[in-house]
């Protein structure tokens, strides 16, 4: 065969190894999702990040600190934490000194009043709260030092309690404090946030509905107490807003199976089809530093935009009631109420 004869079928192969290129790069660009690159001005403030020392949070710490805001990183391990901040400076150029490690354990009240009592010592206010931290697919049932199903009380009623006792120092912020709850598309998967259901052996579920529980509760908390602070006072600029990250690839999964060896095989597939942790904060970075949600809050995001949430999102009473429920699973002074 000749070169001649060959040259055509060369160029059809190279064309369709480039349309197939293009057509990957794109559907890679649309899995990565919308990246936040709106000019705002964060200098001078104060966030706190809890579940800062990996996935998410770690990007949302670097993202934040590259853009100026000090960020106190909640973290269950102050090693694992300064560890992460020491990486973060040295492979990103973030500033030491914008990045505070503390102690904070979401399965022990304690531990959750103990980080506030110190955070209290250190700053005037608080201008971000991303409750980001979870558990996702806990093989056993298991309950924590506080008595509560350990997944309901990661995921949602320790970062409750945080944000209840951090509102004094939101209502600070001049510009109005955000508050951020990193939820999942998981949540339309729950069938009740019923406090006694979530702590029932008999009711767990290791693989959807006892994860998507606790993430609906992270969609109705936005709900019920956007609806406490308009009524306590109507011009407060607190605002209070759940997103859903996207499927991202990420550690939380803590099954040995999937982490030592599916992951593994199936990585380069993995990395095509899922965010990076980097992906995955940006809509939660949308929520805490946009200027065009300015006003917004109770509403459930998706990449960096308003999104449909389960039915009982829409209802207020239901709402209501898992707050009220809440203050009281968390020995709150209920006066305050």
């Amino acid at each position: 065969m000749t070169m001649e004869e060959e040259g055509p079928d060369v160029v059809i192969y190279i064309g369709f190894g480039v349309a197939i290129s293009f057509v990957l790069y794109v559907l890679r660009q649309w899995i990565k999702g919308k990246q936040f690159t709106e000019k705002v001005s964060a200098k001078g403030k104060v966030a706190i990040v809890t579940g800062a020392s990996s996935g998410i949070g770690r990007q949302l710490v670097r993202e934040l600190n590259l853009r100026y805001v000090k960020v106190y990183m909640m973290c269950r391990s102050v090693e694992k934490g300064r560890q992460t901040a020491r990486d973060l400076a040295g492979r990103y150029g973030c500033h030491p000194d914008r990045m505070i490690v503390m102690e904070g354990d979401l399965t022990s009240f304690e531990s959750i009043r103990k980080f506030v009592k110190e955070f209290d010592k250190e700053e005037e206010k608080l201008d971000v709260l991303i409750n980001n931290a979870g558990v996702m697919f806990h093989p056993k049932f298991e309950k924590t030092v506080d008595g509560h199903e350990l997944t309901w009380q990661s995921n949602y009623l320790g970062h409750f309690l945080l944000t209840e006792l951090l509102l004094p120092k939101l209502e600070k912020c001049p510009d109005g404090g955000r508050i951020v709850n990193v939820s999942s598309e998981l949540h339309k998967k729950a069938d009740t946030v019923d406090m006694d259901v979530c702590n029932d052996k008999k009711k767990f579920d290791r693989w959807i509905k006892t994860y998507a529980r606790s993430k609906l509760a992270n969609v109705m908390h936005a709900v019920a107490l956007t609806k406490r602070i308009r009524s306590k006072d109507s011009a407060s600029k607190i605002s209070v807003n759940s997103c859903h990250p996207g499927v991202v690839n990420t550690d939380l999964v803590p099954i040995p199976l999937y982490r030592n060896v599916i992951k593994k095989i199936f990585l380069p597939l993995i990395w095509f089809i899922m965010k990076t942790e980097q992906d995955g904060a940006q809509t939660p970075l949308y929520l805490a530093l946009s200027k065009k949600v300015n006003g917004i809050s109770g509403k459930y995001f998706s990449e960096s935009e308003l999104a449909s949430a389960h039915d009982f999102a829409q209802d207020e009473n239901a709402c209501e009631v898992l707050y009220n429920s809440s203050v009281e699973a968390c020995q709150l002074d209920q006066s305050r109420y």
